[in-house]
């Protein structure tokens, strides 16, 4: 990938559309990042970070860092949005649709009759109309050139998340609607050359996870006294490499269609988290975690 590539990661003021931004950056792309944080404004989620700042650790990590202020459900904004990578490239080589947002929406211990519906439809509304328009609007810019890349960005694989009840009815809806997302989108694109998959990293170190947790990136390994599991944690740039190895893969067809993990990916083409480590959190959290037995990430990370 080079200086040539253009990506867009919609929904990069954070966490894990931050990650992926950098680590396309750092293979040397061209990346859009959007998000509803930037510009003095802040979104409901009402955090610090900026898609500001993540343009500018996109082109600190030797790509080229474009932040755009878009609203993934203002279907005139989107529209403008890849209008203008049109503009300006002409093309549109890897669409990575991260957008979610809903992280104060969905109530933990409410059941569907107890949980407000508004806030739920909210929640549905944010994780899966936001990828369809982003799709419906920068498909056809991505399908000008054979050789795309759409990475649908989802918590959970769709063996885990098929198997397993996702904290509320309206959280497991919204994450298995996105992994289908990538696979429907497989079919469509396969005739014109392009690869979809979806996507999920493990147990995120994202900026709200570290801060319920009470610590920072640097010193996150505190937090094993709170919860011992923690310890099969990653950061948002090892979800990142998974993209950027998919997206510098002359052969990532074979994916196309399939449901990916960060973990699965690192044992394929050999990336590392920050710290070296290649954590495999969703086999983990099947033999360990959800088996009741005590944390030990030996043979995991």
């Amino acid at each position: 990938m080079s200086e040539h590539e253009i990506a867009l990661v919609a929904g990069a003021t954070r966490g894990a559309g931050r990650g992926v931004a950098v680590a396309l950056g750092a293979v040397g792309a061209t990346v859009y990042v959007t998000g509803r944080s930037g510009g003095g404004k802040r979104s409901e989620m009402d955090r610090p970070e900026t898609i500001e700042e993540t343009a500018e650790l996109v082109t600190a990590a030797g790509g080229r860092g474009i932040p755009v202020l878009v609203d993934h459900l203002e279907r005139e904004q989107v529209q403008a949005l890849v209008e203008r990578i049109d503009v300006e490239h002409g093309r549109l080589d890897v669409l990575v649709n991260n957008i979610w947002g809903g992280e104060l929406l969905f109530d933990w211990e409410k059941k569907v009759w107890e949980h407000s519906l508004d806030d739920g439809f909210r929640v549905l509304r944010l994780a899966i109309d936001t990828h369809i328009i982003t799709s419906h609007y920068a498909l056809p810019l991505l399908i000008r050139n054979p050789g795309g890349l759409v990475v649908e960005m989802t918590d959970g694989t769709a063996e885990y998340n098929a198997a397993n009840y996702r904290i509320s009815l309206f959280y497991d809806l919204a994450k298995v609607s996105v992994n289908r997302l990538g696979f429907a989108q497989s079919k469509e694109l396969a005739p014109f050359g392009a690869t979809a998959v979806s996507l999920t990293p493990g147990w995120l170190r994202s900026e709200i996870m570290l801060e319920g947790f009470g610590v920072a990136e640097e010193n996150w390994r505190d937090a094993l006294d709170k919860e011992p599991h923690f310890a099969i944690s990653e950061s948002p740039l090892f979800v990142g490499r998974a993209v950027a190895a998919l997206a510098t893969d002359p052969a990532r067809s074979r994916w196309n269609g399939q449901s990916l993990s960060s973990g699965q990916l690192a044992q394929v083409y050999g990336f590392t988290d920050a710290d070296g480590s290649r954590p495999d959190a969703w086999r983990y959290l099947v033999e360990v975690q959800d088996a009741g037995k005590p944390a030990d990430v030996t043979g995991y990370r």
